[in-house]
């Protein structure tokens, strides 16, 4: 694994707009970057990322099976408990889900070592499925890539497969919902909503804000229909603490993703794997936080923090890193501090895609510092041949 310059498609902004990659830029900083691509061999892939995806998403849905027979571990997930039955009977329906994210601290040299897990509202997908591909071919074309270069990625093709096999399982309306400001996760939602078209799903999209409550209960859509099932690019510990979520349990909606995902996106899964799999090479040593001094060589998380918020870092050598955000408050673990590695002052994270249960590619963001944050850099990748333990050029 190495970070590579390269240079810059000259169209690619055209091509962005073309495909409604609207937020390649945010608040006039670059997100999309593709001034360099990290680089890969097969075997790191298949090996080192590929095969330990696929092994742990397994492990994490035996745990799901341990948590919702637990009310113990329902407490400590931080799980409402109006929502705990709906959660188990998910589950035990089986109902179906599409996919998720793991994201690796990883350079190439060890095993790559999980971070965390998004499983409910994952993000930088458009960019990973379709983008960086995009970008795969073009380079090539350019001769700005090795010949033979290719890329870990069929993540649409997993998509729509995926899509596919569910699609009888999807109660009808189905509709596509995130929130209506958000850039980036319209344009999340309407790939994802290309992908159940192109598996044949008839499907409709609306805003979050605009999904209503009927009389007797039920969500409806702007017609006042009853919605079937809802992907819904909304965090559910969230919808939990607002008032449309008491109505949830008994709705008869079907929302993909499941609610059994809660338990996967909370933090809290972390210690539970730990427990259950100690030694494992690509945990991490974690504990639920019992609110005292964070020791060296130890990272705190809340349970449902996202992108790099509230952060508390105490690294072996006694610098303290933090971040702020939304979630001062409420129940975290702690987590043995493993730092990202660092590329020319780059600190790449990689996000591992599972669709259906299957590894299907990966996404590098990157940052300035230790911390992914919402401001971290969306990087390409390829996987090139090695000759003689050089890489061709």
């Amino acid at each position: 694994m190495r970070r590579v310059s390269t240079a810059e498609r000259p169209d690619w902004r055209a091509k962005a707009a073309a495909c409604g990659f609207g937020f390649h830029t945010i608040d006039d900083a670059p997100y999309w970057d593709e001034s360099a691509y990290y680089a890969f061999s097969l075997r790191e892939i298949e090996n080192d990322i590929e095969a330990p995806s696929e092994e742990l998403h397994a492990m994490a849905l035996d745990m799901v099976e341990r948590i919702v027979g637990s009310e113990q571990h329902m407490q400590q997930l931080a799980i409402p408990e109006p929502y705990r039955d709906w959660i188990a009977q998910s589950w035990r329906a089986r109902q179906p889900h599409l996919y998720g994210r793991m994201d690796f601290a990883y350079d190439g040299t060890g095993p790559a070592k999980l971070y965390e897990l998004n499983y409910d509202t994952p993000t930088s997908l458009f960019e990973a499925a379709f983008f960086q591909w995009q970008w795969l071919e073009d380079q090539l074309a350019r001769g700005q890539l090795p010949v033979g270069s290719d890329q870990f990625n069929s993540i649409y093709e997993s998509l729509v497969e995926a899509f596919g096999t569910i699609a009888r399982g999807i109660a009808r309306p189905f509709h596509f919902a995130a929130v209506r400001d958000s850039v980036e996760d319209q344009g999340t939602v309407a790939y994802l909503r290309d992908c159940a078209l192109q598996a044949g799903i008839d499907c409709g999209a609306l805003a979050i804000e605009d999904i209503g409550i009927s009389e007797d209960g039920r969500f409806t859509d702007l017609d006042d229909q009853v919605i079937g099932c809802l992907f819904k690019l909304y965090p559910l510990e969230d919808m939990f603490r607002e008032s449309f979520g008491a109505y949830l349990p008994h709705s008869g909606l079907q929302l993909i993703e499941p609610p059994w995902k809660a338990l996967l996106s909370n933090k809290g899964i972390l210690p539970l794997l730990w427990d259950a799999h100690r030694g494992h090479p690509n945990l991490l040593p974690a504990a639920f936080d019992n609110g005292g001094a964070l020791p060296r060589g130890w990272v705190r998380k809340p349970l449902h923090s996202r992108e790099g918020a509230n952060i508390a870092m105490h690294l072996d050598d006694g610098r303290e890193l933090r971040t702020d955000g939304p979630y001062r408050d409420g129940p975290c673990i702690r987590q043995a501090c493993h730092p990202l590695p660092a590329f020319d002052g780059h600190y790449p994270l990689i996000g591992s895609w599972v669709v259906g249960d299957r590894a299907c590619g990966i996404g590098i963001r990157e940052d300035s510092s230790l911390v992914t944050q919402d401001s971290a850099r969306f990087v390409p990748h390829a996987i090139v041949e090695e000759a003689r333990g050089v890489l061709m050029a």
